[in-house]
């Protein structure tokens, strides 16, 4: 699904974890000099354009960033890649834990068709709360941070998309900011690395910025090794272009287990899943269009219908590629007609600082309803639409090329519903 990108990247001082100090201080070592209350994004035909061919070019990073190949993976490779679990910054890092108290649970393993191989295992009883197996959300082991699903307020959506910064996403996020609405952003390192000022939008529009590992492999089947690289240095790229440090991780394909979630922990993060799904990442590729509508269509009657009287959901959607893009934007408007709330999930679980940096806080639930926001909430008030800046270009190391590939069907579908609707 994924094109492999060439190495581009941004900076990186040496960053090493005493093994001395608490993992979970690892997050005050890396040295960014964004301040996410103050981003400027530069006029540039990548931040200004609505025409994803435009945007998709490859640009210079800021020029605050300095590229080093020898100190990040290489993109879309297990994150154990360009010999980084044999730094000294990630062998520190590693020394941190104590590895004797993860639950003994061993690393998964494909079958024959590529699918995970659950022969064996007690799927019924779950010992080890497997997500794929059983979509279990409470861990059944110790000292593991429990998932995040749904919603806690009713009649409310949560709002996510998984797997940006898309390079081609100015007019969604545009919409997004003309609508008023902040989402869970769950971005992938690696794109992170090639397209730094569509993860500096995301920030300064004051979305949840979340992790979605480096290469968006299926979990269990990784070493505890690759699972720690795979989340450290993804919150490293994230903190090095945004200037904030996720608390929140989402794993591709829901693949999770207490061994997992435990190494999780130990960065401070939090999983947070979903409750519908509306496979919209399929859409004219594995499932008909009609189809993918259908989900949607039968999500959002859950918002009129009692379903959400008690609770909220929290909805799989993607920035995958414009197909998806362009199905939100065109169900965006019946979902707010449905739902009372549409909002991201740290707001709709009153999550306040969602970030290991407490300079942003998020709105709780009832300053959110009462139309009050947060001072330090992210600076989209000040114009953040991608045709409003106007600071000058930035020079620097060659960014990244375009990650997610798109179909030409695809392509043309979803340019009409934006046209139409943006």
């Amino acid at each position: 699904m994924y094109i492999k990108s060439i190495a581009a990247s941004i900076v990186v001082g040496q960053t090493l974890v005493s093994a001395a100090t608490n993992v979970q201080d690892y997050w005050k070592s890396f040295n960014s000099t964004t301040d996410p209350l103050n981003i400027t994004l530069p006029s540039i035909q990548q931040t200004t354009s609505n025409d994803p061919t435009t945007e998709c070019v490859n640009y210079e990073t800021p020029a605050q960033f300095k590229y080093d190949s020898t100190q990040w993976p290489t993109m879309w490779e297990t994150a154990t890649s360009n010999g980084m679990n044999t730094s000294a910054e990630f062998t520190a890092l590693y020394n941190s834990i104590k590895w004797t108290d993860m639950p003994n649970i061993p690393v998964r393993t494909l079958g024959s068709d590529g699918a995970l191989n659950m022969t064996g295992y007690d799927e019924a009883n779950d010992p080890d709360c497997w997500w794929s197996a059983s979509t279990c959300t409470k861990p059944k082991h110790q000292n593991v941070n429990e998932d995040i699903y749904q919603c806690a307020e009713p009649e409310t959506w949560g709002l996510t998309y998984d797997d940006g910064p898309n390079c081609s996403h100015n007019a969604f996020y545009d919409y997004l900011e003309q609508q008023k609405l902040t989402a869970s952003m769950f971005y992938i390192g690696s794109n992170v690395i090639n397209w730094p000022y569509g993860a500096m939008r995301g920030i300064k529009d004051g979305h949840h910025i979340a992790d979605h590992t480096w290469s968006h492999q299926l979990m269990t089947t990784l070493t505890n090794q690759e699972v720690l690289a795979e989340l450290y240095y993804t919150q490293k790229a994230i903190k090095l272009v945004t200037g904030i440090t996720p608390l929140h991780w989402r794993p591709a394909f829901g693949d999770v287990d207490d061994r997992v979630r435990w190494i999780a922990t130990q960065l401070g993060l939090t999983t947070i899943l979903w409750s519908e799904d509306t496979d919209d990442w399929a859409a004219g590729v594995n499932e008909p269009l009609a189809t993918v509508q259908q989900n949607y269509d039968d999500f959002i009657q859950m918002g009129s219908n009692g379903t959400m009287s008690t609770h909220g959901n929290i909805v799989l959607t993607h920035e995958i590629n414009n197909m998806t893009m362009s199905l939100a934007v065109k169900n965006i408007p019946n979902i707010q007609k449905n739902y009372k709330h549409v909002i991201d999930v740290a707001t709709c679980m009153n999550i306040s600082h969602p970030y290991q940096e407490t300079t942003i806080k998020f709105p709780s639930f009832d300053e959110y309803v009462s139309g009050k926001t947060s001072s330090t909430g992210g600076n989209s008030s000040s114009g953040s639409g991608s045709g409003s800046s106007n600071s000058s270009d930035s020079a620097g190391t060659s960014a990244g090329v375009k990650s997610l590939p798109t179909n030409g069907l695809a392509v043309a579908i979803a340019l009409t519903i934006l046209a139409a609707l943006v």
